[in-house]
């Protein structure tokens, strides 16, 4: 189950039902085995897409990174969603993208849909495009914004089909978009209210919808959660609900972590645990070997850390691309400052 090749063994019915009894609490070893099958699988795509992403990142200013979805994650987001099938869990293999402004964004991800892959996107031709979060920003999700494509995997002519129809979720997100993102799960992290999935304290989840609007009209020149305000009553929203939370002294207060390793290596393991602690670092050569060691800390400590297993060229990448890893806020509270103030001019 540790090889990056790692073929799905099951059926997509059996997928489920262990889905559906971890969604109930009653699953067995069995269903657990048939989950890890099902998202070790997942690696293989991964891999080859993180491949053509990155060859299309060279001699550009991108941040790449990839991820395979936490098995704590999955089971969270299947209890959230009752009419969640695992089989059609389009994110369980991620790739994101980090590019300096709207575009650089819309050139690459046009041109990437114009390559010369087999592999099909879902819901490509419907309008409004359903993952453009930002012509709409995600609803439940306090004011999220970025775009997400999501593949299914087809098999070169000749190579093994074992894997077809896997889906793996390609985001796009600005530098602001993704400084957002970041400060939304940092803050869920310190205040045990997670807005990103509706979690928790409803003047933090308004806190990140202006905060979002803000940042939008200042960055971006576009709006997000409250486009028919204006800039006067956005400013005053914002500084009177921060006011009553003080969320976002407590984000700029953040202790940066250090550096994450002295030899980098691009396949990484953070393992997180607490806000006043710095992530610690597993890194390896070989992604099979990081596989054995992820599986390994899943299985110790998998329901009091944070563990993730990412793939990232260089450890800048890696800062960039996980930023939430590192307790590092300061893009997003520097954001604010220049935002209110570009607001009360304009």
């Amino acid at each position: 189950m540790t090889s990056r090749n790692t073929k799905p063994e099951y059926s997509k019915e059996r997928v489920n039902r262990a889905g559906n009894a971890v969604r109930a609490g009653i699953e067995t070893a069995e269903d657990i085995l048939v989950i890890e099958n099902w998202r070790a699988a997942h690696n293989k795509i991964l891999n080859d897409w993180q491949a053509s992403l990155r060859g299309r990142c060279q001699g550009k200013e991108i941040v790449f990174a990839q991820r395979l979805k936490r098995r704590a994650t999955i089971f969270d987001k299947l209890k959230r969603q009752p009419d969640m099938h695992l089989s059609r869990m389009h994110d369980i293999a991620g790739c994101r993208l980090i590019f300096g402004n709207l575009e650089q964004l819309n050139e690459y991800r046009e041109a990437l849909h114009k390559s010369w892959m087999k592999h099909v996107r879902r819901k490509a031709n419907s309008v409004p495009y359903p993952y453009d979060y930002i012509a709409n920003p995600h609803p439940d999700e306090s004011g999220y914004r970025g775009i997400h494509d999501i593949y299914q995997y087809s098999a070169r002519p000749g190579r093994d089909t074992a894997w077809n129809n896997l889906q793996v979720e390609i985001q796009y997100r600005t530098k602001a978009q993704h400084a957002w993102a970041t400060a939304n799960e940092i803050a869920g992290s310190i205040t045990g209210n997670h807005s990103k999935f509706d979690r928790g304290d409803e003047r933090q989840k308004e806190f990140f919808c202006l905060a979002s609007e803000v940042i939008s009209r200042s960055e971006e020149n576009l709006t997000s959660c409250y486009p028919s305000i204006d800039n006067q009553d956005l400013v005053q929203r914002f500084l009177d609900t921060d006011s009553d939370i003080r969320l976002l002294s407590q984000l700029r207060n953040l202790r940066i972590a250090s550096e994450t390793h002295d030899l980098f290596k691009q396949n990484i393991i953070l393992v997180h645990s607490d806000k006043n602690e710095n992530p610690k670092v597993y890194s390896y050569d070989t992604l099979p070997a990081a596989q054995i060691k992820y599986f390994q800390l899943e299985k110790e400590m998998g329901n009091t850390h944070d563990i993730v297993l990412v793939r990232a060229p260089s450890q800048e990448n890696l800062r960039q691309a996980y930023k939430n890893y590192f307790s590092d806020t300061k893009d997003f509270t520097r954001l604010i400052d220049t935002g209110l103030q570009y607001l009360r001019q304009n």
